[in-house]
């Protein structure tokens, strides 16, 4: 029986083996591609549309759909049609591609290789084309749009009969326009439109498609007509919605308010069929064309109220608080405005331009409250949130840069005029000035105290039923106090600080923003508040057991010193008013008293400092900001302060230019008073239109000075640069003028005359570049120059220098020694030997001989000319190096040169 099993056993396993080698050599016989049979199409047709492309086109979809998530949809511009996933080099740290085209790729690829039956010139495997389809859909995802332009042609040229043969035409046209090649694209999907057998889905795509390569090249009427048909005949609801929010965005571009107005409603009225981005945006939208006039705007705050309540819109609070901070901005309600504007940038937001725009309004508010401090940091808030390439970032940049010198006189009006008018009290007045202020700051600090200590019990109360518990905010959670994504919002409108975290251990953390100890026992305010109160309800207890108990209370003050306890360092009277620190020196009078200026010396340069600083406000207002009327509150200001005589004739010449634009009346007024008042002045003349009439512009006539400036005609330009001062008085060009006058005074006087030009140049204009440039060269440049002294270096280099006058073009004598010089270097024959005729005072200039490599050489010259008899020069010359001549001609000191040498 043994012996019978065994032989059964041994042909089942013999048979097994043969019929496993039988069935793998006839899937090796399937599986082949180079034979054209029945099983083997039927083997690889299946294999690639239920397994490989199966699975790819899973990946392919899940791709797309995890984009729609992902994108960020730039709602301050035009949407475009088609999401596209960033390109490589724009990948943020922390990001990473789309991996579902790449593994889709990789599976339309797989398909090719190996199921393939390229077969006597055609493709035998009917799947061929799907595959190279979704391969080109998947490089055109991954951004690489010549490989997919590629794989869409193959499907063109090689299966025209293909039943994807319209979607793979317009999958090549969204390449052409990717590609921009926006002309052949338009041209290829017109044809196509034409075809009548275009149905479903894919003839929505291809029009959807063609509205975008309109858009691209701006032919937005278009563009609507064809995105229109794309919404009728899309099957999906999200891309209707888009659709039309899109056409919205172009009826508003196109100023057709009413039908961008229906086109948002549309978005609007599909509810929950749209997603909810395009919803809330198409309120925002719709609320950009309301009419903060005439419209219903109590039907306006109630509908956006509403909004704000739904549970559904709390990611999309920044955009809702945003339009409601706008909304109460355009009715001038400031405060609520504030309050909208801070509620949006306090919510989540991923919208860079969003949060800008709350910081720029924020600052505008600000800066109309004169608050030019907050305004400041808003701005600086606002540069965080733009493109620092954008056009808009610049002109942030430039307004914030003008605010530096707005908060600068601000604050030295607001700290001189502060001491200026109690100088001017008599002594009891001030006395009782600041003895208000310490009352008043007394008040304030015993509010703080209070606050202090209340907070400090209820934290130990809570630490005391909680202990060891801590609370941790979540990103996003909600926090009265405004925590959100980690960051704490001031409640009070502040803009969010931009400082890094504290690298403190969390259990290191135990001060208050003040420096404080935040633990009870640590604060002698909080214990002294703490034993205050303990009195108030249990009067005096001696410390011992049972000290509840009624007969342990002490009614006698003969524990006083138990139960009074004084504060080291901390002189606090309890009784009086436990919270008030008498040793603080701010207590008292004579603290302020003591710091107030007593030489009148220094109270007029308070008053001087003071009434510059309103004339410069003025002028920033007025030329910077074209805040007239503030320019003008300014100016006046200024004049009623009595301010020196070099002010009032430009301050009331710039208040009749700001009056000619806000107030006509005001400003005939102010140009009879200058009129009669300076009748000489050139302001008075230009009035009266009889200053010298300049028919080019400021900036033509600064460059025909330039260029005369730089051929050395020194004279003639300054005098035509002083004019020019006078005939461009208040122009914008009239600082370029004053650097001009600047050099050239330095050329004709010197280093000391060139200092005080520009000293004067950076006191008038310190807000402009010409006025920062000369600060620059004073505090840089000019002790350089100053520092220069004769006889210092190691002279490589000698001249030959005749004292002539200047000008001196008429001149016969300096002609005739200039012929004679000139014989002489051409007899001398050599390049080293120049002849040049240099300025050196308005009155004076030198004819110099160059090129001598000694002092000796020089001598020697000066007696050849002198003597032979082809020259005979006997005008009196000296020899200097080329060191000590840059001294000279910098300082314009000559005559001790020349007693040195003597």
């Amino acid at each position: 029986m043994k012996v019978k099993g065994i032989k059964r056993f041994t042909l089942k396993n013999t048979i097994l083996k043969y019929l496993l080698v039988v069935g793998f050599s006839a899937l090796l016989i399937a599986c082949s591609t180079k034979k054209n049979s029945f099983t083997r199409r039927a083997y690889h047709s299946v294999t690639t549309e239920f397994n490989v492309l199966y699975n790819g086109q899973i990946a392919f979809d899940k791709g797309v759909e995890d984009l729609k998530v992902t994108y960020k949809d730039n709602f301050w511009d035009i949407l475009p049609v088609e999401r596209m996933q960033e390109k490589t080099e724009a990948i943020l740290p922390g990001q990473t591609k789309n991996a579902n085209f790449e593994r889709a790729e990789t599976k339309a690829t797989k398909a090719i290789q190996k199921h393939s039956m390229n077969i006597d010139g055609g493709e035998k495997n009917p799947q061929m084309d799907e595959a190279h389809l979704l391969l080109g859909k998947a490089r055109y995802y991954d951004n690489r749009f010549l490989p997919a332009l590629e794989a869409f042609n193959y499907i063109l040229y090689k299966y025209p009969t293909s039943d994807k043969i319209y979607e793979a035409k317009i999958w090549r046209e969204k390449t052409n326009i990717r590609l921009e090649n926006d002309a052949q694209a338009i041209k290829n999907l017109k044809m196509l439109l034409k075809d009548k057998r275009l149905k479903g889905q894919v003839h929505a795509d291809a029009n959807a498609i063609l509205a975008q390569a309109y858009l691209n090249t701006n032919i937005k009427d278009t563009a609507i007509a064809k995105l229109k048909i794309a919404r009728e005949l899309t099957e999906q609801k999200e891309e209707q919605a888009r659709y039309s929010f899109i056409l919205g965005q172009l009826y508003e571009s196109l100023n057709y308010p009413d039908s961008a107005y229906a086109a948002f409603q549309e978005v609007i009225d599909m509810k929950r069929k749209s997603p909810r981005r395009y919803v809330i945006w198409a309120h925002a939208k719709q609320a950009q064309q309301f009419d903060y006039k005439n419209g219903d705007t109590l039907a306006f705050s109630e509908k956006y109220d509403k909004l704000l309540k739904d549970r559904e819109n709390r990611p999309y609070l920044d955009v809702i608080n945003h339009q409601k901070g706008l909304f109460y901005d355009k009715l001038d309600k400031k405060s609520d405005a504030k309050k909208y504007y801070n509620k949006s940038l306090r919510s989540v937001s991923q919208d860079n331009y969003l949060m800008a725009t709350n910081y720029r309004n924020l600052a505008a508010i600000y800066f109309e409250d004169a608050k030019y401090k907050s305004a400041g940091k808003y701005y600086d808030s606002t540069m965080t949130k733009l493109d620092m390439k954008s056009r808009e970032y610049f002109a942030i940049k430039k307004k914030r840069e003008n605010l530096d010198d707005v908060i600068k006189y601000e604050d030295i009006i607001h700290l001189n005029d502060s001491i200026l008018k109690v100088v001017a009290m008599n002594d009891n007045d001030r006395r009782n000035f600041y003895e208000a202020h310490i009352s008043k700051l007394k008040i304030e600090d015993e509010r703080k105290a209070l606050e202090a200590a209340k907070k400090a019990e209820k934290e130990t109360l809570q630490q005391q039923q909680n202990p060891g518990d801590t609370q941790i905010m979540k990103p996003g959670t909600n926090d009265p106090q405004g925590v959100k994504g980690g960051k704490m919002m001031p409640p009070s409108g502040d803009p969010v600080s931009m400082e890094p975290p504290s690298m403190v251990s969390p259990t290191l953390q135990t001060r208050g923003s003040d420096g404080q100890s935040n633990f009870y026992f640590y604060n002698p305010t909080t214990v002294a508040y703490g034993k205050s109160e303990f009195r108030k309800k249990w009067g005096n207890r001696k410390l011992k057991e049972d000290w509840r108990w009624t007969s342990m209370s002490d009614t006698s003050n003969d524990n006083q010193d138990n139960t009074e306890e004084v504060i080291a360092d901390e002189v606090v009277k309890v009784d009086e008013n436990p919270l008030v620190k008498t040793e603080k020196p701010e207590y008292s009078a004579d603290f302020y008293l003591s710091q107030l200026p007593t030489e009148q010396k220094v109270i007029d340069s308070l008053a001087r400092d003071r009434n510059f600083a309103y004339f410069q406000l003025g002028n920033i207002y007025k030329e910077k900001f074209k805040e007239y009327e503030l320019a003008a509150s300014k100016l006046e200001t200024l004049l009623a302060q009595k301010p020196e005589e070099r002010l009032i004739l430009p301050t009331k010449y710039n208040l009749y230019k700001i009056y000619e634009i806000i107030h006509p009346l005001k400003a005939e007024a102010m140009k009879q008073e200058i009129i009669s008042g300076y009748p000489n002045s050139h302001y008075a003349q230009i009035l009266q239109n009889s200053a010298v009439q300049i028919t080019d512009s400021p900036a033509m006539v600064y460059g025909t000075l330039f260029k005369q400036y730089e051929k050395g005609d020194y004279q003639e330009t300054l005098k035509q640069t002083e004019l020019m001062l006078q005939n461009f008085a208040g122009d914008e060009m009239a600082p370029k003028f004053e650097l001009l006058r600047a050099r050239i005074i330095a050329r004709l006087e010197g280093v000391s005359e060139y200092k005080k030009a520009l000293t004067a140049i950076a006191q008038n204009y310190p807000t402009i570049d010409e006025g920062k440039q000369a600060d620059a060269l004073v505090k840089n440049d000019i002790p350089k120059l100053e520092a220069l002294e004769l006889g210092k270096g190691t002279p490589a280099s000698w001249k030959i220098v005749y004292q002539i006058p200047y000008p001196n073009a008429s001149d016969t004598k300096v002609k005739v020694l200039n012929e004679k010089l000139q014989k002489y270097i051409k007899d001398r024959n050599s390049e080293k030997i120049t002849l040049s005729n240099d300025v050196y005072r308005a009155d004076k200039s030198f004819l110099i001989v160059h090129g001598f490599s000694s002092k000796e050489g020089a001598l020697s010259t000066i007696s050849v000319l002198k003597d032979f008899k082809g020259y005979k020069i006997q005008d009196a010359a000296f020899v200097i190096s080329n060191e000590d001549y840059k001294v000279i001609q910098i300082k314009k000191n000559l005559p001790e040169y020349l007693a040195t040498i003597k």
